[in-house]
């Protein structure tokens, strides 16, 4: 069933702790998605909800104005200056409406407010569209930060974020 939001203007993206009950099940609808495409995936379960806490990182929740949550992301500190998105996901009802997107800039935006001068993030060689947006987004390949990562379904990427403008 499609879901009935026209296009981005008609969410609404708010922090939420990665364990919420929300945040859960996004979560979970994510690995199961994972799990059906490469056969393997980070428990999401595993991820210490404290990891998204401000001011190291923050967890957000895209609803519409139904509010039904169908899309999530967050960041955390990975360095001392490099944030890492993680668990970004798009219910597929949803999708295509320019809501990942709205989603990495929010994350970006949070993370240079938090004095992070670089992103990176990991994501599966077979999701192309996560692949597009990411790309159309300025990220680029770069080395396998996570130990143990198998090539054939895993890419990192990464960018460097501008500084913030006075007015941001």
């Amino acid at each position: 069933m499609a879901h009935l939001c026209p296009d981005v203007r008609a969410w609404t993206i708010a922090s939420v702790r990665y364990d919420s009950p929300v945040a859960r099940e996004l979560t979970h609808a994510l690995h199961r998605e994972q799990v059906a495409t490469f056969g393997t995936a980070d428990d999401p379960d595993t991820t210490p909800a404290e990891q998204f806490e401000p001011p190291a990182g923050m967890f957000l929740v895209a609803t519409c104005s139904d509010r039904i949550a169908l899309a999530c992301g967050g960041w955390h500190t990975a360095g001392p200056t490099t944030a890492e998105i993680k668990r970004m996901y798009v219910d597929p009802s949803a999708r295509g409406r320019g809501l990942g997107r709205w989603l990495v800039d929010a994350l970006e935006l949070d993370a240079r407010r938090r004095g992070m001068t670089e992103v990176i993030l990991e994501t599966g060689i077979h999701n192309r569209a996560a692949m597009a947006l990411y790309i159309s987004c300025g990220y680029a390949l770069v080395e396998p930060y996570v130990a143990g990562r198998d090539p054939r379904i895993n890419r990192a990427l990464g960018k460097f974020l501008p500084p913030l403008a006075e007015c941001e």
